[in-house]
């Protein structure tokens, strides 16, 4: 290593142990463990241009050890991504550009919000899928305008958790071999050596997912990192698996040792690791010697003449091929949202009893070809999620310009991995299961409101109505918990309009991911459902006379009101039914429009929906009442259950004379 490289990799560590110094909170472990690799990597492997940080073609970087993040700040900062020195120095305080994890859309140059330790590799994993699928779809002879590479950084605890190992078969499998992962290997965790709960090969277990395994036993020698780098290129057939031996904290008195990894070293240590590195002023914080930032722009040079090339590439081609031209620009272009709200033959629908999941499946063969770019699959259900593109081509190693992704029983990976798809730009990404198995999901789903980007999850055998599969398969619990979650929009649909909504919804959406929660059981067509289904709620049927209170539900318990509504016109009663497919939407309305679909003065109000009862509180208040689950579902046919827990009409509008008196 020549002595600039040294000085501009101690610069990294410097940076990142004064970073965490001052906040006095973080971790210095993997930055001073790994500052070598991603030198390595920023500096002459990866092709990247930090004055277009969103350049198409730019190579992807996931830091998944997220905790890690100040040295990913560290590079930012160095390599002329726009941080500051000041950014560095607030380092984890309120409302600055360094957060204690990486947050995409926030701070400029951070490609995934990374934390939960493994949510990288499989972000990783889906943006390697996405390079594949656009290359395949877009490169001509000569023309390889989709050809850049994904490099994740984790260690030993992105490899401990499941996701990892989800993800990683899956790219196996599917050869994908511009995806090169950088394995921190230092054998410590926050409890201390990993032999108290990991000792596995880890190395045998990427070989049997099939992955090209490479090794560099000393993780400050840049030169072996670099030529493990290069030979994961040079794989054509696989991806790649590079295991870095490194030391946390290295350098500094806790080299080694886990009191390295989560907390300040401590100011004395600070100096003492810059000491023993040799770096200059070791008493001065935040310091970085000129000749370090000269150097890097220099390397920087290159970056800038990638894209120069790229344009220039990308200019011709357009020029030789104008109709791929168009439908790039197609890919990489907002939805026309106004043209599809008043496309009559999308909103169609025929007037008979159907399931919202085969209703969903229509939806997403009519986008098809509306949203070219429309990519997704399920978690080995696709038969029952109804999520298959006809004649959209599978995604596999033979063919990644297929449409339909098949996941396998891999459900936490798959939510990772549509967030990837998502996040390399050009696809509008959606993936299937049963709801009861968004558990699975949900930490991914999280991820992806953070970040707002419009992942789709399409949730079927929404309820009790999935019958026989009995409790573990039914949903009671799972609308509430996505409901809690801020920036996601849950839209049960009540028949074809309403799911036709909900699909609207979802591939026009730009900031918000959408979970469409779809029944097994067939529904019938509603007369008075509508388009106002976007507001979230609305009148589905009018009370026919002075109206005396108001019935509220969702999804397959919408038509159940209305049958109890006219029920209780017989004697007398006059009640309006609110279909409320998506109570994130209904709190974004204006309050006038909220006041039309539930006067306050109306006070008796009954909520129906085959879920527990968590959150209609604010809906129904004190005076009202809810016919929902009380506890988990049973094994028997879907029609008995309904009965069995009291959704009918019978019990619902009892429900509601109770609520009158």
């Amino acid at each position: 290593m020549s002595n600039i490289d040294n000085t501009c990799v101690n610069a990294i560590r410097a940076l990142s142990a004064d970073a965490v110094q001052k906040a006095n909170s973080g971790h210095p472990g993997l930055p001073l463990g790994s500052a070598a690799m991603a030198y390595e990597l920023w500096a002459h492997q990866m092709k990247h241009n930090p004055k277009n940080p969103k350049w198409a073609n730019r190579d992807r970087f996931i830091l998944s050890g997220g905790h890690g993040s100040a040295m990913l700040y560290s590079l930012l900062h160095l390599f002329g991504y726009g941080l500051t020195i000041d950014d560095m120095k607030n380092f984890r305080q309120d409302g600055s550009k360094t957060p204690g994890h990486p947050e995409y859309g926030w701070t400029t140059g951070v490609e995934a919000t990374t934390g939960p330790l493994g949510a990288g590799m499989g972000m990783a994993v889906g943006m390697a899928m996405a390079e594949a699928h656009m290359a395949a779809i877009f490169n001509k002879p000569d023309f390889n305008i989709v050809d850049n590479y994904t490099f994740v950084l984790g260690g030993d605890g992105c490899m401990m958790e499941g996701i990892s190992s989800e993800a990683f078969s899956l790219a196996g499998t599917l050869g994908l071999s511009k995806l090169i992962v950088l394995y921190d290997s230092n054998k410590i965790s926050i409890e201390g050596s990993t032999d108290i709960a990991f000792t596995e090969n880890v190395q045998k277990r990427m070989e049997a997912f099939g992955f090209q395994l490479l090794t560099v036993e000393d993780g400050n020698n840049i030169e072996e990192i670099g030529k493990a780098i290069e030979a994961a290129k040079a794989e054509k057939t696989k991806p790649s698996f590079i295991t870095v031996h490194t030391q946390i904290g290295y350098g500094s008195p806790k080299q080694g040792q886990a009191a390295a990894h989560g907390e300040p070293l401590g100011a004395d240590n600070v100096v003492k690791m810059k000491q023993n590195l040799n770096y200059p002023k070791p008493e001065e914080t935040f310091y970085v010697p000129d000749e370090v930032y000269s150097h890097i722009n220099e390397a920087m040079k290159n970056g800038q003449a990638a894209e120069d090339n790229w344009n220039k590439l990308f200019a011709d081609y357009a020029a030789k091929y104008p109709e791929q031209k168009k439908l790039w620009d197609k890919y990489h272009a907002p939805i026309d949202a106004e043209a599809l709200l008043n496309d009559a033959d999308f909103w169609a629908y025929e007037d008979k009893p159907q399931a919202t999941r085969a209703l969903s499946g229509t939806m997403i063969n009519r986008l098809k070809d509306r949203v070219p770019n429309l990519i997704g699959g399920s978690a080995d259900l696709a038969p029952s999620n109804k999520t298959y593109m006809k004649d959209g081509g599978d995604f596999s190693k033979a063919d990644y310009a297929g449409r339909n992704l098949h996941f396998g029983v891999r459900e936490l990976a798959m939510s990772a991995m549509a967030n990837g798809l998502t996040l390399y730009g050009g696809l509008r990404a959606y993936v299937g299961t049963f709801f009861v198995f968004s558990d699975y999901m949900k930490p991914m789903m999280r991820l992806a409101a953070i970040m707002e980007i419009p992942t789709t999850y399409v949730l079927t055998h929404d309820s009790i109505g999935v019958g026989e599969d009995g409790p573990t398969h039914e949903p009671i619990e799972q609308l509430a918990m996505l409901r809690a979650m801020p920036n996601i929009n849950v839209f049960r649909p009540a028949d074809a309009t309403e799911t036709a909504a909900g699909w609207y919804l979802a591939v026009t959406s730009k900031e918000t991911p959408t979970a469409l929660v779809l029944t097994r059981q067939n529904l019938p067509q509603l007369p008075g459902s509508s388009k106002e289904a976007l507001k979230g709620a609305y009148v589905v049927s009018e009370a026919k006379g002075e109206c005396k209170g108001i019935l509220i539900a969702s999804g397959s318990e919408v038509s159940l009101a209305i049958e109890a509504q006219e029920e209780l016109a017989k004697d007398g009663i006059n009640v309006r039914v609110v279909s409320m497919p998506c109570m994130d939407l209904f709190e974004q309305q204006s309050d006038e429009y909220k006041e039309q679909v539930l006067p306050k003065n109306i006070r008796a109000r009954v909520a129906i929906e085959a879920a527990k009862n968590f959150g209609w509180g604010s809906y129904v208040g004190l005076d009202g009442a809810t016919v929902t689950m009380r506890g988990f579902g049973a094994s028997a046919p879907a029609g008995l259950l309904f009965k069995k827990f009291g959704f009918t009409k019978e019990n619902v509008v009892e429900t509601f004379k109770r609520v009158m008196k």
